[in-house]
């Protein structure tokens, strides 16, 4: 799905991404695991289109959370080994 992205969108992607991984890389000094930042930044990148529930709203930032610390955990998989060279 990533390769289907927009050329623009695929690049904010990555430096997003390379970003956190980073900030992952350094957790034993600040912390921030790819769960920890996934739950920070994860309501930030994808929310529901319409007004639901609190019941819906906190599955969906859940599964949204999950997602993120995936793409956090396999971004030089996801989005190039290289992704460090982007600093």
């Amino acid at each position: 799905l990533v390769n289907q992205l927009p050329e623009a969108n695929l690049i904010l992607l990555r430096h997003l991404f390379g970003v956190l991984h980073h900030i992952e890389q350094n957790s034993g000094v600040n912390q921030m695991n790819a769960f920890n930042l996934a739950l920070c930044i994860a309501p930030n990148m994808l929310w529901l289109p319409s007004p639901t529930g609190p019941e819906e709203e906190r599955r969906s930032t859940k599964k949204v959370a999950l997602l993120v610390q995936f793409l956090i955990e396999n971004s030089g998989e996801i989005f190039g080994g290289d992704i460090a060279s982007l600093f």
